[in-house]
């Protein structure tokens, strides 16, 4: 598999959620379930079934988080990347009709909950790559060409 990469900051909240699920939720779980297996005829029991099936998502996602975590790289900041568009950047950028976003380029895995992220992997992000505040960008979107200009970008330190 290949190395995928990752911030420090995203690589912790990972292993928080594994910690999390492993420490504390399983065992909860597990406990209903054991409970449930206690009343007798299981084919019947809904609290049995329901938090038997809960037990096996919560046994993949932590199965999932540890060979992923085997697998990520962090990327953490380095000077050289001060004033340029690199994985990690914090980016305002805006459009001709004056609409401004700003979001953070990170990796694949931490984009999920988030507005303000996008993944390294998306066409803005690599349209935006190695470029410095006050570039033009063109970006191929399903309507076709946007143009953006970059505003700032700042990285946490």
């Amino acid at each position: 598999m290949n190395t995928k990469i990752i911030t420090r900051e995203g690589h912790e909240a990972l292993k928080q959620e594994l910690d999390h699920l492993w420490r504390v939720y399983r065992p909860e779980i597990t406990q209903k379930v054991a409970w449930a297996a206690s009343l007798g005829d299981r084919s019947e029991n809904a609290d049995y079934q329901y938090n038997k099936k809960l037990l096996r998502e919560i046994d993949r996602r932590v199965r999932y988080l540890r060979k992923r975590l085997e697998d990520m790289r962090v990327i953490d900041y380095a000077a050289e990347q001060e004033g340029r568009v690199f994985f990690g950047a914090w980016v305002e950028i805006e459009n001709e009709a004056a609409e401004v976003k700003k979001f953070r380029v990170v990796g694949y895995d931490e984009i999920y909950g988030r507005m303000d992220y996008i993944s390294i992997d998306s066409p803005m992000a690599r349209a935006l790559l190695k470029k410095e505040v006050g570039d033009e960008v063109i970006v191929q979107t399903p309507t076709g060409e946007a143009l953006w200009f970059i505003n700032e970008i700042t990285y946490p330190k």
